[in-house]
C-alpha cells in the first residue's frame, strides 16, 4: 500500500506493507537519524515529531501516519548551520556516544515549539522518555534550558 506524508518538508510516497512500523520505513528510505533501539517505545532513540507531538516511530504503524506530517532530525539543521538545540547540546557536552541524541533532540523540540520558557522540571519530564547510558540527564536538561534561552532572546532563531 502507499503512504503519503510530509518528511521534513517535503511531500513523499512510499510503498509500504500494513505491518510496517514508521521507524522502520523511515530507516529503509534513508532517514538514519532515527535510531533503532528498544522496539517498544521505551528507549526514544526513534522519537520524530509527528503533527508536532513526538512520538516514538518504532510503535508507530506506517499506516498510522498517512497525510501526517513527520520532522526527522535530519530536517531541524544542517552541518552548516546547526539549530539553536543541536548547537547547545555540542556546546554543553550533552553529546557523548550520539545515540541517544536524535531522540533527544526530538523530544526536546517538540517541547520548546510548545513551551517557549521551559522550567527545569518540564525539560526533564520532556527528556523522560529518552534513556541515555554516557551522559545522563544534567548535561542535556542544561543544553535545552541554554538553547531555549537563546531562541527566546535571538528571534531569528
Amino acid at each position: 500500500m502507499k503512504l503519503n506524508l510530509t518528511v521534513n518538508g517535503e511531500k513523499k510516497s512510499f510503498e509500504i506493507s500494513i505491518n510496517d512500523t514508521l521507524m522502520g520505513v523511515l530507516r529503509r528510505e534513508g532517514y538514519h537519524g532515527v535510531k533503532h533501539g528498544c522496539e517498544t517505545g521505551e528507549c526514544g532513540t526513534c522519537a520524530v515529531i509527528m503533527n508536532g507531538k513526538a512520538v516514538a516511530s518504532c510503535i508507530t504503524l506506517a499506516a498510522q501516519a498517512e497525510g501526517a506530517r513527520i520532522l526527522t532530525v535530519e530536517g531541524i539543521g544542517t552541518p552548516e548551520n546547526l539549530h539553536p538545540l543541536q548547537e547547545a547540546f555540542l556546546e554543553t557536552g550533552a553529546v557523548q556516544c550520539g545515540y541517544c541524541t536524535p531522540g533527544m533532540l526530538m523530544a526536546s523540540k517538540a517541547l520548546l515549539d510548545e513551551v517557549k520558557n521551559p522550567t527545569e522540571e518540564e525539560v526533564k519530564f520532556a527528556l523522560d522518555g529518552n534513556l541515555c547510558r554516557c551522559t545522563g540527564y544534567v548535561k542535556p536538561v542544561e543544553a535545552v534550558l541554554l538553547a531555549a534561552e537563546r531562541m527566546r532572546t535571538s528571534p531569528l532563531r
